[in-house]
């Protein structure tokens, strides 16, 4: 599942850096960023905050929106995450063909929220992927763990691949909104259609293995698919 966690990490540096070319340099999955900006729109005189408090609001409604999808759909779970991630980038897309910007990119946002809870069930239940501040953090400490000697040598390589892997995304999403503008949104939901497949198809196995686990799982129970 570790490359499917880069993909979808390198997926959001994607649909951020359209969001951010497209809508003045707001975000649709770095909330640092437009927090900042709800901020400094306050202390201004709250012309866009509004625009980035709806932009909050669209990336929480879209992590209690995943949560809920990866819990209703059991074994499954993943597949309806990255479904309604596909449905919102859709939607978004459209939005923008007939011209109420703001909506689009509340849509973009509730995608990246509801992204984060394919990981929800892991053994490690709290895997992000658009917390880039947390694994720079996790990256730096790994280092000095590593010239210090203690814990593992290597345990900050893979929080550097997730950052790598999203600016990547991110310079993949700039190029191509250059080149075609707000149709990369389109481009999104194709790649998350994509991806919901390869989802289901990596997961397919651990769904074999535990045949009789179709109920919904309660909170805190490890996930079988892992």
């Amino acid at each position: 599942m570790l490359l499917i966690a880069m993909l979808l990490a390198a997926f959001a540096g994607f649909v951020d850096a359209i969001a951010f070319s497209g809508f003045a340099g707001f975000f649709a999955a770095s909330m640092t960023g437009n927090t900042t900006r709800l901020g400094v729109d306050f202390a201004a005189g709250f012309q866009e905050a509004w625009t980035a408090g709806a932009v909050l609001c669209g990336f929480l409604s879209g992590v209690m929106g995943g949560a809920i999808a990866d819990r209703a759909g059991g074994l499954r779970g993943r597949e309806a995450v990255m479904l309604l991630v596909t449905v919102l980038l859709a939607i978004a897309a459209l939005c923008l063909s007939l011209g109420p910007l703001p909506v689009a990119l509340v849509l973009l946002a509730g995608a990246m929220g509801a992204q984060n809870a394919v990981f929800i069930g892991s053994s490690d239940g709290r895997v992000g992927l658009t917390y880039l501040t947390g694994m720079l953090v996790r990256l730096g400490q790994g280092l000095a763990d590593a010239l210090m000697g203690v814990g593992p040598r290597f345990a900050w390589v893979c929080d550097l691949l997730f950052w790598c892997a999203f600016l990547g995304g991110a310079f993949g999403g700039a190029s191509i909104f250059r080149a075609i503008d707000d149709t990369a949104v389109w481009i999104a939901a194709l790649l998350a259609g994509l991806l919901t497949v390869l989802v289901a198809v990596v997961s397919r196995p651990a769904r074999r293995a535990a045949p009789g686990a179709h109920a919904p799982r309660p909170r805190g129970m490890r996930d079988p698919r892992i």
